[in-house]
């Protein structure tokens, strides 16, 4: 049975104690999980999460990203270290929260630009990081860290899937594993098919769906058949959360260029896209 779930982007771009009666909201719109945004690890309400979601009986993922400050592919080795350490402060948010998954860009400052294509000393800097936060993790739990390849607009590190594997066997611990994206695939993928495939049950952590203009799923370019029979086909049971965002965010709108509504509220366009979703699962099966 397809796990589904909506970001709490749809609602909020800082996700805090304010925001719990989110939770009851996505549960009661017949979603399975909620992926929270941690806009800061240290002041993250953990314990109050953890026992609403527990209480509601919905199931946690969770999204971050990294700064220019912790940026782990900078040449500054200092710059470096401290995107190791706010790793770890989320990856220490996941274990109080009881959460499985931590996705996001979690190998470079979001929207991080050189001008030039990823170097061999980039990619063994996010190697190194990055393996030293799962080894971290591993340690403490069964967490899993999932990689998220963007496309080429916000970062130049990892844009396609295939890549995305060889990142997560060089890293080689076994927990680091990839959220796909379906509106940075359809720009940067030849075929859903074949990065899918690519990533397998094995490499694959988690989808964020929506459509190619972040669009309700099934009203643009995006090959849902397509999509739906290949995770079909290689068994993926991890869920799929549905991802937007509103124009009105502050900080996110620099990065994402959301300048209009898909929809009225959040809660529509996550009502629609479950409906929309479910209605081309259906067509196939």
């Amino acid at each position: 049975m397809t796990k589904y779930g909506v970001h709490s982007m749809l609602w909020t771009e800082f996700f805090g104690e304010k925001d719990l009666n989110i939770l009851k909201k996505v549960k009661s719109l017949g979603f399975d999980f909620i992926d929270i945004a941690i806009p800061d690890p240290d002041t993250f309400p953990s314990k109050l999460i953890k026992e609403k979601a527990k209480e509601i009986g919905i199931e946690l993922v969770t999204s971050c990203d990294l700064s220019a400050e912790t940026n782990i592919i900078n040449p500054d080795s200092h710059i470096r270290k401290k995107g190791v350490e706010i790793l770890k402060k989320f990856i220490d948010v996941n274990i109080n929260l009881d959460c499985k998954i931590l996705g996001g860009a979690t190998y470079a400052a979001w929207g991080y630009i050189t001008g030039k294509p990823r170097t061999n000393d980039e990619w063994n800097w996010g190697v190194e990081c990055l393996r030293e936060a799962a080894l971290y993790a591993k340690d403490k739990s069964d967490l899993i860290i999932a990689v998220e390849p963007m496309n080429r607009f916000e970062t130049f590190f990892l844009n396609i899937a295939e890549d995305a594997v060889k990142f997560c066997k060089d890293i080689g611990t076994g927990n680091i594993k990839i959220l796909l994206d379906t509106f940075h695939m359809v720009r940067e993928e030849k075929s859903f098919k074949k990065a899918i495939e690519a990533c397998s049950k094995e490499f694959l952590g988690y989808f964020h769906i929506s459509e190619n203009d972040r669009g309700i799923p099934g009203t643009g370019l995006i090959p849902w058949e397509e999509f739906f029979k290949t995770i079909k086909k290689i068994e993926f049971d991890g869920p799929l959360i549905i991802e937007s965002f509103d124009p009105n965010f502050e900080k996110f709108n620099s990065l994402c260029a959301i300048w209009r509504k898909h929809a009225e509220s959040g809660e529509e366009f996550a009502i629609k896209s479950l409906e929309s979703l479910k209605a081309i699962e259906k067509k196939i099966q």
